[in-house]
């Protein structure tokens, strides 16, 4: 199901189909690095890593992260959307690119339209942004798209600080 559209993208809902991307996804070192280990290490562990995080929150809550690929043939490059975490009062954008595909201004593209269609489809007034404090390119994708930063803040499970940056309507 398509959620967003914009110039070069389509966002849209992740299915258990899209299992050996996000597996291919969760074990880049970038996402290991600054993201974390999820364990996930077979195609079937990306299925159910879809249909518990992704999925749940979509019904949940009508959000979550989205597949996002090009319009012109198609090809996955990352995911980019919204997150309700534990620890965070605040509904968070989350991202994460293939290596490939980094540098091309994809994710910006993707993160603006998911700031907009937070702000449009479900009023939000204010969202959040988290990343590791080493991790200067989300810094600065967060800064470009219009969060700001407030405070260190250290989540549930986590093993250090992350910086949270902010954007309010």
């Amino acid at each position: 199901m398509n959620v967003l559209e914009t110039e070069r993208l389509q966002l849209r809902r992740l299915i258990v189909d899209d299992a050996p991307f996000i597996l291919e996804l969760l074990n880049d070192p970038a996402w290991l690095r600054f993201i974390g280990d999820r364990g996930v290490r077979t195609v079937d562990g990306a299925g159910k890593y879809i249909l518990n995080g992704p999925v749940a929150m979509y019904e949940q809550l009508g959000f979550g992260l989205y597949l996002t690929e090009r319009k012109s043939d198609r090809v996955p490059l990352g995911i980019c959307g919204l997150i309700k975490r534990d620890g965070l009062a605040d509904v968070d954008i989350g991202f994460a690119f293939l290596p490939q595909f980094r540098r091309g201004g994809y994710a910006t593209e993707a993160a603006m339209a998911t700031m907009e269609y937070g702000r449009r489809a479900f009023g939000l007034k204010r969202i959040v942004g988290i990343t590791s404090p080493d991790n200067d390119s989300s810094i600065r994708l967060l800064e470009k798209i219009g969060l700001r930063y407030e405070r260190l803040v250290q989540l549930p499970k986590a093993d250090a600080e992350s910086m949270l940056f902010a954007w309010d309507a």
